[in-house]
């Protein structure tokens, strides 16, 4: 990825690559990373006109996951790939 590639994701909201189904759940991700109280309302409606219940909580689940296991290789400070 290119640094445009990164900056146009920090700025997902404001991309036109993104539809709103995606950036709904960018959203979601960003603020379960870093502010999981500022999901609020406004953000459970917007997910829920794009995602079922289902699909909320398995996104939900992947990202907590996948950041959890990101914390955990950061922490014992492995590199990419060393341990296959």
């Amino acid at each position: 990825m290119s640094e445009a590639d990164y900056d146009e994701l920090l700025e997902f909201e404001k991309s036109g690559r993104f539809t709103d189904r995606q950036k709904a759940a960018l959203a979601y991700t960003s603020m379960l990373v870093w502010n999981p109280e500022g999901v609020d309302d406004a953000l459970w409606e917007r997910l829920r006109e794009h995602f079922s219940e289902d699909e909320i909580v398995e996104l939900g689940s992947f990202v907590c996951v996948t950041f959890g296991q990101q914390r955990v290789i950061k922490t014992w400070s492995v590199g990419h790939g060393e341990y296959v």
